[in-house]
């Protein structure tokens, strides 16, 4: 099995590049994985308006997800799973031999109703809200623990 990011906008901030790098790397030790960064959306005008942005990063989105893969979308209203029930999700799509696991992050306005329509798991990370950038990172941190977890590598601590 594959797994896969489809990420809007660049990491700005050197610190979550390197962080962000540091987990994908991680996580390439384990299986093959592929970034994505969509390019962000700009507002058409001087007040940006966030229902055309996200319209227009979704179906940008959508033509990124390929056919036969599990769509994993994040969003804050979203289903929150522990980090082991991540786990979980990881293993049994490597077992059932789902092609490719896609995580989908949204840019700064999330993510417009056709892209979690097309999702076969809106995930949450947090009750908190997060810049989409911090999501970055938080996620990748998860999927290399759900990782270890699923080798029963020390990273875990249960």
């Amino acid at each position: 099995m594959k797994l896969a990011l489809l990420c809007v906008g660049k990491l700005s901030a050197p610190y979550l590049r390197k962080g962000a790098e540091d987990y994908s790397g991680r996580i390439r030790r384990y299986l093959p994985f592929r970034e994505a960064e969509l390019k962000e959306e700009k507002g058409g005008g001087k007040k940006a308006d966030p229902r055309y942005i996200r319209d227009r990063e979704g179906e940008r989105i959508l033509e990124k997800i390929p056919r036969g893969a599990f769509s994993v979308v994040l969003d804050e209203g979203g289903k929150a799973l522990r980090s082991e029930e991540l786990a979980g999700l990881i293993d049994r799509h490597m077992v059932q031999g789902t092609p490719e696991l896609v995580f989908v992050i949204g840019g700064a306005y999330g993510l417009n109703d056709a892209v979690k329509k097309r999702a076969d798991l809106v995930l949450s990370l947090s009750a908190m809200t997060f810049t989409h950038q911090m999501a970055r990172l938080l996620l990748l941190e998860q999927i290399y623990r759900g990782l270890t977890i699923l080798r029963n590598e020390p990273y875990h601590n249960t």
